[in-house]
Order: C-alpha cells, then sequence, then structure tokens
C-alpha cells in the first residue's frame, strides 16, 4: 500500500491524469464549436448563446486539471531536490512556479467563459471586450507553460531523470509557446495561421507531461540514485 502511494508515482499518476482531462475537456468543447483564439465576436456570441451546456460539462474538469498539475510539480521537485545539485533543485522550482502560474490564469480564462455562457441569456453586450481579454489571457498563458516546460526539463536533464529527447521535445514546445506570447497582439487580431505555434506547442506539452509522468510512475521509491530507477523508454 505504501509503494502504491509513494508520492513520486502519485505525481506521475497527476500527471497523465491532467493530460487526460484536458484533452478531454477539449474534445467536449470543440467539436461543439468553441471559438478559437482571434474569432469574430458574432459567432462567439452565438457560441456561447447556444452552447452554455457544453462550456459548463468542459469546464467541470478543470478545477481535477488543476490539483492534478499542482501534485505532478510537487513531485518532479521533490525528486529532482533528491538526486540533483543546487542548481537542478533551482530550475525545478523554476518549472513548478511555471505550472502555478499557468494554473492560475487557466482559472482565469475558465471564469471567462463561464461568464460569457452565464451572461448570454441576458444580451451580448460587453462580451467583445471580455472575449478579447480571454484572448489575450489565453495566449499570453504560454509564457508560463513555457516557463514550466523549460524549468522541468533543463532540471530532468541535469539530474539524469529524463531522456534527451524528452529534453528537446520539452524545449521545443517551449519556444513555441513563447513565440505565441510574444506575437499576442497579433495572435489575438484575427484567426489565422500565428495560431498554430501555440496549438503545435500546447500538443507537445501534453505529449511531454504525459512522459514526464510515465518516468515518475517508473521511478524506484526505494532507489537511492537515479542510477538505480527504471529506465522510462
Amino acid at each position: 500500500m505504501s509503494r502504491l502511494f509513494n508520492f513520486p508515482r502519485v505525481a506521475g499518476v497527476g500527471a497523465i491524469a491532467f493530460a487526460a482531462a484536458i484533452v478531454t475537456g477539449n474534445l467536449i468543447a470543440v467539436p461543439a464549436g468553441l471559438p478559437t483564439v482571434g474569432t469574430y465576436i458574432d459567432k462567439v456570441d452565438v457560441f456561447f448563446e447556444t452552447q452554455g451546456g457544453v462550456v459548463g460539462l468542459a469546464s467541470a474538469l478543470t478545477p481535477l486539471a488543476w490539483v492534478f498539475a499542482t501534485l505532478f510539480g510537487a513531485g518532479a521537485v521533490a525528486v529532482l531536490r533528491r538526486h540533483g545539485h543546487a542548481d537542478t533543485e533551482a530550475w525545478s522550482l523554476v518549472g513548478f512556479g511555471g505550472i502555478l502560474m499557468q494554473n492560475i490564469a487557466f482559472a482565469g480564462i475558465i471564469a471567462v467563459r463561464l461568464g460569457l455562457a452565464a451572461a448570454s441569456p441576458y444580451g451580448t453586450a460587453g462580451n467583445a471586450v471580455l472575449w478579447k481579454f480571454h484572448d489575450a489571457l489565453f495566449t499570453l498563458n504560454g509564457t508560463f507553460l513555457a516557463v514550466a516546460l523549460v524549468g522541468l526539463s533543463v532540471a530532468g536533464l541535469r539530474a539524469g531523470l529524463t531522456r534527451p529527447w524528452h529534453g528537446v521535445l520539452g524545449l521545443l514546445s517551449a519556444a513555441l509557446m513563447f513565440g505565441s506570447a510574444t506575437l499576442a497582439p497579433l495572435v489575438i487580431d484575427r484567426s489565422g495561421p500565428l495560431g498554430l505555434l501555440g496549438l503545435v506547442g500546447w500538443l507537445l506539452w501534453v505529449v511531454w507531461i504525459v512522459a514526464y509522468g510515465i518516468v515518475l510512475i517508473r521511478l524506484k521509491p526505494t532507489s537511492a540514485g537515479l542510477g538505480s530507477r527504471i529506465a522510462a523508454g
């Protein structure tokens, strides 16, 4: 039982559960017509007027997702602190900070979506401002995801916890996310190809965090060092 609830293993499960929650939320909302960043307000109004139930269902998964992300970040820091050097611990804390900041930012995004869905039956005045705020926050959130990816990727590589391909994947995803955030004024101006930067970065982020979760799950609970861990593929 103690092995089952070993915290690195719990954190690894949390990483995979987080990925499952955010992917499931998108699989619910996107086919229903969730507007992308830069969508004109008339289409946004139609969606939130007619798909309030879908918005609520997709959003119901997000509180659990934030809990899972926090468990993953805390578990990664604990493992890296135990097996790394001082600078490794510092990089892991940078990554954990990014996870916490993205939780806060995405809480704002979900709050705006729920607000639009709840208020739409009573009129659409002010929706354009709220939607542009949503788009800006959604795009700028790439900064926090990039911080999480860089911090935990560098720490994992320095400690020997993760494979080189895993670290490169994380850094590539971070570059795409940060690029999208830097170009936020252009991305939110209208729907277009620039939005693909963030989308591709997000997809790589999902793969990265699942792979990190597998690493933590396969880590031997009694290992004295990373040399005795079970290699993750």
